[in-house]
């Protein structure tokens, strides 16, 4: 392990941040000199690293011709050619999609698509969602309202229509009356029961991650989950809504994260790692089906925004993929999984409070806990994810560490998130920066 570092001495009381000045591959380097590696692509984000030439060259040449084609006045080639190479990584019948700036733009416009298609079907009585707990979907006000997200709801309860909630689907903690190996089958019981005592005539959606994000820790579906409620949602009339925002675009292995588990679904989002940051971008992606009910009904879907297609941000976004494509960075990622969980399980081998290591692809969060046996978290006033968070900083490593896991309150999960273009010797280092951090909070805390 390495040597413990010092934490700044304004770290805790006032949570002041480091400025950060450039960034090359997986390394940030802030004003004062220091190095950071980006363990987590920040927030999932960064999947090919920082200042590629390639891409950065790829949005000068668009801005040089035009930066923004409105919409309603134009199409692009950008907004075509990445249009294809979406089509082209999703398969089956996703054809169809609306560009956004983000991932909440996205669930929102998500959600407006599936009203519309219950509207342009004649079913305007469907009118509610189903997500969740430990969920998160997005910060807009649509967005939030289906989020399972408790302390980043709270501040704006009464101010969104909310949403019909369920359990969340984890094997490491699984429902009343389930086993991890029956999981699967009883949360989806458990929505097509919520869905019957509704009334299906007044559901519209069902929207869950594939790999839960922030909210849960890296939380992937149980074997089987997913292809029960396809056939769940298909029987009732209620959409299927992928929020893939954090897991998709390769992040699970795969390039849309429900095709690990053999499923399609009606309405997809994706945002993070589709243009790596380099520029906002974001896009809700529904099926066949979905588009011909509303070009029939309405000519159009009646959701997007100024900066829908933007042009630059596009071609941001065909640089990314096109690198993500050539490089074969996807099928690196699937490759890669049980050697990151590996390597996270041997750097904190004895580590009685390392509970679970979970997740699919570079998308791997471990799990604390209080008592290994009991799976009983650490109480949230100990504050350890923030914690481990701020040692991670000082030892020069940028994780993911989230809290409220287990209840929304109780609960801390570490995630790591690499770029998908890291070479060994660079997650070698992450995982070891990780571990130790962890390490010395835990001794510092009085847990190890």
């Amino acid at each position: 392990m390495n040597a413990p570092a010092k934490l700044p001495a304004n770290i805790h009381s006032t949570g002041q941040l480091p400025k950060v000045a450039w960034a090359k591959g997986a390394y940030l380097h802030d004003v004062d000199g220091k190095v950071y590696i980006d363990g987590s692509g920040g927030p999932a984000v960064y999947c090919i690293g920082h200042a590629n030439e390639e891409v950065n060259e790829a949005i000068r040449r668009q801005l040089d011709r035009i930066a923004h084609g409105y919409r309603y006045n134009f199409t692009t080639d950008a907004l075509e050619e990445l249009s294809e190479i979406i089509r082209r990584n999703c398969g089956g019948t996703l054809n169809h999609m609306v560009f956004v700036t983000g991932g909440s733009e996205a669930v929102e416009s998500a959600l407006k698509l599936a009203l519309q298609y219950q509207t342009a079907i004649g079913r305007k009585s469907r009118r509610k969602f189903i997500a969740r707990e430990r969920s998160w979907h997005g910060n807009t006000l649509g967005a939030l309202g289906v989020s399972g997200f408790l302390e980043r709801r709270t501040a704006f309860e009464g101010g969104f229509i909310d949403a019909v909630r369920i359990s969340p689907a984890n094997i490491y903690r699984p429902i009343a009356g389930a086993t991890a190996e029956t999981a699967g089958e009883a949360c989806a019981r458990e929505l097509e029961d919520a869905i019957l005592r509704e009334g299906a005539d007044t559901i519209a959606a069902f929207i869950f991650e594939p790999v839960v994000g922030a909210a849960g820790g890296c939380v992937p579906a149980p074997d089987g989950y997913a292809k029960r409620v396809r056939e769940i949602c298909d029987r009732h009339g209620v959409l299927m809504i992928a929020d893939e925002v954090m897991c998709g675009a390769g992040r699970a292995g795969t390039w849309r994260a429900l095709a690990g588990d053999g499923v399609e679904p009606d309405i997809m989002t994706v945002a993070k790692g589709l243009a790596a940051g380099y520029l906002p971008l974001g896009v809700a992606i529904y099926s066949d089906k979905v588009s011909e009910a509303i070009v029939a009904a309405h000519g159009a879907p009646m959701t997007g925004h100024t900066f829908t297609g933007h042009t630059a941000c596009c071609a941001a976004g065909i640089a990314v993929q096109k690198i993500v494509a050539r490089d074969k960075l996807v099928e690196r990622v699937a490759a890669n999984e049980t050697r990151l969980k590996k390597m996270i399980a041997d750097a904190l081998s004895g580590v009685e409070a390392v509970g679970d290591i979970r997740g699919r692809g570079y998308f791997i969060g471990t799990e604390l806990v209080a008592d290994r046996k009991t799976r009983k978290p650490f109480d949230a006033s100990h504050k350890l994810y923030m914690k481990i968070r701020q040692q991670a900083l000082a030892n020069g490593l940028i994780c993911y560490p989230v809290g409220g896991n287990v209840d929304g309150v109780n609960g801390d999960v570490v995630i790591l998130a690499p770029p998908y273009n890291s070479s060994d010797s660079e997650l070698g280092e992450m995982v070891d920066k990780m571990a130790t951090s962890i390490h010395q909070v835990l001794k510092r805390e009085g847990f190890a």
